[in-house]
């Protein structure tokens, strides 16, 4: 069901009508809390037994859980590794296991928790009462998963549906961070009520943060789960009473509350998939009333996502290094911290990631771990005997009494870590703790004992130290399979981010509903109401107060134009086709950021450095400034006409594809233009009215007739080639009518395009005045075209997959058919120098017929040399 369907009514009820305590499985001890709180108010009698509390209070609890004063009991899936605690079940009736938020029991899930996955063989313990698995986001495959790990055989299987009407969802696109920062500021400026702002880090939850505080009125905090649980606990309570209607927080924060009034969820950075997302959004809105949720997307967040799943799967060699290292300790058990493992060994992970090496290695029976907590120590006993005191002297009266002891906390649960609370044994003993340890000392020796001593921190047991790590029984296959499926997860959340569908209709189509319906208040479907004043204090779609008229194909999922004036339609191709051949100049090199500043004509430095202010596209789509042409350059990425790729780790470059290059060229034009959202389409249009296609649909006609209306009268001069190629700024490639065509906003002269850039044919160039954009060039034009662009030498031998040689000769015909080479392309000024010198001669005039080529140049360039030179 949906979060704030009513998941907790389907335990919660029938537990009241009928005898028998429910056990609630719960993932966090704030959203135990929240929920025991709410039920004691309605005079429910439920109780949470959590490690918050004290030894003392634990014990109260579980004692009025035995005399039958409680119907419920929250605990996570850690206690039921606790003796105390599994004594009790012993004696009471469990009429019902509950499990909330189950997902977190897939491992395909997106809040795996290890403890989870032991539920089948509790419940089995539990002698297999009646069990009820509840969450909000569980694709099929995960739903399966929940099945198999709790052991159901043939379960009934409910699923409500995910839509939430009452919710508009939104993606917006900011250039850069500063850009992002001003919209959040202004968002929460203009948005009264309570609302969560997630962020991907602490880091970034400081930051956000510290720019409210310093730009905003808004009262807040922030909560993260380095916090200790009294700050928690604190900022949660604050939440929930509206003392604190602002809540900045990564995703530990949220699960499960119970706070109907959530007006808004705001995420700063890219969720890890569309499960988080949609289950940290659903917080809004439970009250049914109108609530908005924005993304802030940026396609470098990505990087953060994948580090976290880089964490999560750590590879083989990493897992062996940890492995070797905790090998090598000669005591038992090593106390040592997670970041005292990855700042000793140098690793490129977490600690997070150093976690998940020891979890691969106690899933193979490498390795004993616990976490310690409140000082409880641990034992587990595997040994067949009925008891292990008949292997000690019968004289060693202190020894028999602590084995017998320990023993009686291990009970039925033999093979399993036992937790205990040291001062209780020694209280029951009565003994002073130096004594039992001593004692708990000598048995060390005894084959199926373990023992794991109270600290604060991660103590780990090497069961066999003389293991190979080859011996290990790790399925790094099916690591990388899982690993693969985080990274589908998380391009999953981009296409969200990017596409033009319904929102709420792509995510309910992820969880599995085929029949599903456009929202009609998302930022596809209605363009404009989530920033409306009706949509905020009155509300939306199948909220009573505004209507919203369906644009007519929403109902399968797109957004075509279909309300666009030609003059509009053509603004918008002149746009795409700009932004489309900016990408197909700069060859695979640039990430989206720089060609959106090239397009926009930044003066950034890094744009002069790289030449691209010499690109015939530069400042060409200026008028739509970086956020607009941002949002288009993503909008060709989600549509296939762009391909984003990392040639580089981190590092993503934008190259258009072949269905892009069709568009660039006027093929299919029409249809790319009708799959636009039209919010964005408008956009581009309005900032380009006047401007027509570079290319028509049909390349066949003859563009100087079909631009004739459009031409400006003062640009009809003709060029010739010679003069065309050798400006060194890139002029028009065309005639004056398609180049005045082409002109970017202000007028300038210089910005026409190549649409045909990519194609390649060995014909000579057309020694033509006025050359027309559809001809086909010669491949040596292509190397020389690069070249002149700025591209050093090396870089072209890459881009073209050319040999140097292959480089030399393309030149060489460029320069016969008369296109202009600079020497500076191929050789340094001492080159140049030095060859000059040889080419006059070094007998006073005399020229020079044998000489010694400078180092580093060839005869072949020594030949374009002389040819370039009498040019």
């Amino acid at each position: 069901m949906p979060t704030g369907g009513g998941k907790s009514l389907c335990y919660q009820l029938p537990t009241l009508a009928r005898p028998g305590v429910t056990i609630v499985v719960s993932p966090l001890i704030a959203l135990m809390k929240d929920q025991v709180d709410s039920l004691v108010q309605n005079g429910i009698a439920a109780t949470c037994i959590n490690s918050s509390l004290s030894p003392a209070e634990q014990g109260d609890r579980i004692d009025r859980l035995i005399r039958g004063e409680t119907q419920l009991v929250y605990v996570a899936p850690e206690r039921l590794r606790h003796a105390g605690f599994l004594k009790a079940l012993q004696q009471i009736q469990v009429q019902m296991l509950a499990i909330d938020e189950a997902h977190c029991i897939s491992q395909w899930g997106h809040d795996f928790r290890p403890d989870y996955a032991r539920l089948g063989k509790f419940r089995e313990r539990l002698g297999n009462p009646q069990v009820v698995a509840l969450t909000a986001t569980a694709t099929s495959i995960v739903q399966q998963d929940i099945c198999a790990v709790l052991r159901l055989n043939d379960p009934a299987q409910f699923v409500s549906g995910f839509a939430r009407p009452n919710l508009s969802l939104a993606v917006e696109t900011p250039a850069g961070n500063v850009a992002r920062d001003k919209r959040l500021v202004e968002f929460l400026s203009q948005s009264p009520g309570s609302g969560i702002v997630y962020a991907s880090t602490r880091k970034n939850c400081e930051h956000i943060v510290e720019l409210l505080r310093e730009q905003t009125k808004v009262r807040l905090e922030f909560y993260h789960a380095g916090m200790n649980h009294d700050d928690r606990r604190r900022v949660q309570e604050h939440f929930m009473s509206g003392k604190t209607p602002v809540v900045v927080a990564t995703n530990a924060f949220g699960m499960g509350i119970d706070k109907a009034d959530l007006r808004f969820v705001i995420h700063y950075n890219l969720p890890g998939s569309l499960e988080a997302y949609y289950q940290e959004v659903g917080r809004a809105g439970r009250d049914g009333l109108p609530s908005r949720c924005l993304l802030l997307y940026a396609y470098q967040d990505r990087f953060i996502q994948e580090f976290f799943i880089e964490n999560s799967y750590p590879n083989r060699a990493t897992v062996q290094q940890v492995y070797e290292f905790l090998a090598s300790f000669e005591v038992a058990p090593i106390e040592i911290t997670l970041l005292e493992i990855k700042d000793q060994l140098g690793l490129a992970i977490g600690t997070q990631g150093v976690a998940n090496c020891e979890n691969l290695l106690e899933k193979a029976g490498a390795i004993e771990r616990l976490d310690s907590q409140r000082n409880m120590a641990a034992i587990k006993i595997e040994s067949e005997l009925p008891s292990l005191v008949d292997l000690l002297p019968r004289q060693a009266r202190t020894q028999r009494r602590v084995m017998q002891a320990l023993e009686k906390i291990v009970g039925p649960l033999r093979g399993d870590n036992v937790l205990f609370d040291p001062r209780r044994l020694t209280d029951r003993l009565e003994l002073k703790w130096e004594r039992v340890q001593d004692a708990i000392r000598q048995f060390s020796h005894i084959p199926g004992f373990q023992y794991v001593p109270p600290f604060r921190g991660r103590a780990i047991h090497v069961r066999n130290r003389t293991r190979k790590f080859d011996a290990l029984e790790i399925d790094f296959a099916e690591l990388e399979r899982r690993r693969k499926a985080e990274f589908d997860r998380l391009e999953q959340v981009i296409s969200f981010a990017t596409s033009g569908k319904c929102r709420q209709l792509a995510i309910v189509q992820y969880f599995g509903e085929s029949n599903a319906q456009a929202c009609g208040v998302c930022d596809r479907c209605a363009p404009g109401l989530f920033d409306s004043p009706q949509w905020k204090v009155a509300g939306a779609g199948s909220v009573p107060g505004v209507e919203v008229t369906r644009m007519p194909s929403m109902e399968s999922g797109s957004s075509p134009v279909t309300t666009l004036r030609p003059v509009q339609v053509d603004a918008v191709l002149y746009a795409v086709q700009v932004a489309l051949s900016g990408v197909a100049r700069t060859h695979g090199r640039f990430g989206k950021t720089i060609v959106v500043e090239m397009l926009c004509g930044s003066k950034a430095t890094k744009i002069e450095k790289q030449g691209l202010r010499r690109l015939s596209t530069f400042g060409m789509l200026a008028a739509l400034k970086k956020s607009g042409t941002a949002a288009l350059m993503d909008w060709l990425i989600a549509a296939g006409y762009v391909h984003q790729t990392e040639q580089t780790r981190f590092r993503p470059t934008v190259q258009i594809s072949p269905i892009g290059i069709d568009v660039m060229r006027g093929k299919n034009a029409s249809g790319a233009i009708a799959a636009m959202p039209e919010t964005l389409a408008r956009s581009v249009a309005s900032r380009f009215a006047g401007k027509k296609p570079v290319l028509a649909q049909s390349q066949t006609t003859d563009l100087n007739e079909q631009l004739q209306d459009d031409a400006d009268p003062r640009s009809q001069s003709k060029q010739g080639a010679d003069s065309l190629l050798s400006s060194t700024e890139p002029q028009p490639e065309a005639t004056g009518k398609i180049a005045d065509n082409l002109q970017p906003p202000g007028g300038d002269s210089r910005a026409a395009i190549d649409v045909d850039e990519l194609q390649e044919c060995d014909q000579p160039v057309k020694q033509q005045h006025s050359p027309e954009l559809s001809s086909i060039q010669p491949s040596y034009f292509w190397t020389w075209r690069l070249l002149n662009d700025g591209y050093g030498l090396d870089e072209v031998v890459a881009i073209r997959n050319l040999d140097k040689t292959t480089v030399l000769q393309h030149l060489t015909r460029a320069a016969e058919n008369g296109l202009k080479i600079s020497a500076g392309w191929l050789l340094t000024a001492a080159q140049i120098s030095q060859l000059d010198s040889l080419r006059e001669g070094t007998d006073g005039g005399a020229r020079a017929t044998r000489f010694d080529l400078p180092e580093g140049v060839s005869p072949a360039m020594e030949r374009l040399y002389r040819l370039v030179s009498k040019k």
